[in-house]
């Protein structure tokens, strides 16, 4: 099996999402050196018609390496299974470490949004834009306190310079950029609007938008329509909220690179605070993170006969060019809610 030089270990609790179909992760051992690896596991039935996009993961895999993105080690298949090889991460997922700590300040929050900017930073600089961001693709290297962050699933990303223009509206509701939604052609800054909505989640424990109307979400989102919520944002730095600012700003023009987030005081000058805020972020993390609509991904096609259907008309074409305003109370934090017509997205 596998050529003989692996065999399976323990199944993780984690299934995932790949090109439309469900495929699995699981630890394997290496015999020759008993290194630990992680084996995606994706059925061929799910690949045939899509061969472009697996090779498209693939490549990109195969493009880069950083210490903060999981390494693609090895490709096999079998009659039945393409298996990619990948680099063992076992810390756990962002939002379950913090929630486990006892003491989390503005300052850890900079050090882990650091660590995901030079990541993609190194990602944008290579031409690529990962598309889709969000807590459950930041994982924890290893168990041990001082662990290193690791950004996975590439399987939404892109190469720039192809020669396809970036249109489709794909990725995750809560985190993707206006422009996205509002079915323009986008570029890297997609990520980078992105990183801003985690950071904002790490400061406060609920998302910068929710609404269980969808249209309304949707509106929000395209009119870049947040605010910082007294009292979660009280004891948070100004310096923290203007970075957040630069980053969740609705003109892709004007939103900070990487390279200009990473320049910025609150990541590069000292000024995070270190007062813990940590009973107050993980105590809104429990409620608005176990199962909603985040954790789900879309394309163009599904959005599109989704806002229809709830009868948005032109204002979802429209609404993008609206002034920001700044109208969201916490309780549109997500303690249930309904999914989105969507479809998968792959790890």
């Amino acid at each position: 099996f596998l050529k003989g030089s692996l065999m399976y270990g323990d199944r993780w609790p984690r299934k995932t999402r790949s090109l439309g179909a469900f495929s699995e992760v699981v630890m394997a051992r290496e015999k020759a050196t008993g290194k630990m690896v992680a084996i995606k596991c994706i059925p061929k039935k799910a690949l045939k018609g899509k061969e472009t996009s697996i090779e498209n993961e693939i490549a990109v895999l195969r493009r880069i390496k950083h210490e903060n993105i999981v390494a693609l080690e090895d490709i096999y298949e079998s009659s039945n299974h393409l298996y990619l090889i990948m680099q063992l991460v076992s810390g756990g997922e962002l939002f379950d470490r913090i929630v486990e700590k006892g003491f989390y300040t503005e300052m850890d929050a900079s050090r882990l949004i650091r660590q995901v900017l030079d990541a993609v930073n190194y990602l944008h600089s290579m031409g690529i834009v990962h598309r889709d961001l969000k807590p459950e693709n930041l994982l924890y290297f290893s168990p041990h306190d001082e662990s290193k962050i690791m950004i996975s699933d590439f399987g939404l990303s892109k190469m720039e310079g192809t020669g396809d223009v970036m249109a489709t509206a794909c990725g995750t509701p809560g985190y993707v950029a206006p422009e996205v939604l509002a079915q323009k052609p986008y570029s890297k800054a997609v990520d980078c609007w992105s990183i801003g909505v985690i950071a904002y989640i790490l400061l406060c424990g609920y998302p910068p938008f929710y609404d269980e109307n969808d249209s309304k979400l949707f509106e929000q989102i395209l009119k870049a329509d947040y605010e910082f919520d007294a009292p979660y944002w009280d004891d948070i730095s100004d310096s923290a909220k203007d970075f957040i600012s630069c980053l969740m700003e609705k003109d892709p023009e004007k939103r900070f690179t990487c390279d200009q987030a990473l320049q910025h005081p609150w990541i590069a000058g000292g000024t995070a605070l270190c007062k813990n805020i940590h009973e107050s972020v993980s105590r809104q993390m429990r409620k608005n993170f176990a199962k909603s609509k985040w954790r789900q991904a879309f394309n163009a096609t599904a959005v599109i006969r989704h806002m229809r259907r709830l009868q948005l008309g032109t204002s979802f074409g429209s609404s993008i060019h609206n002034a920001n305003s700044v109208s969201n109370p916490q309780s549109r934090a997500p303690a249930k809610s309904q999914s989105v017509d969507c479809a998968p997205s792959s790890l």
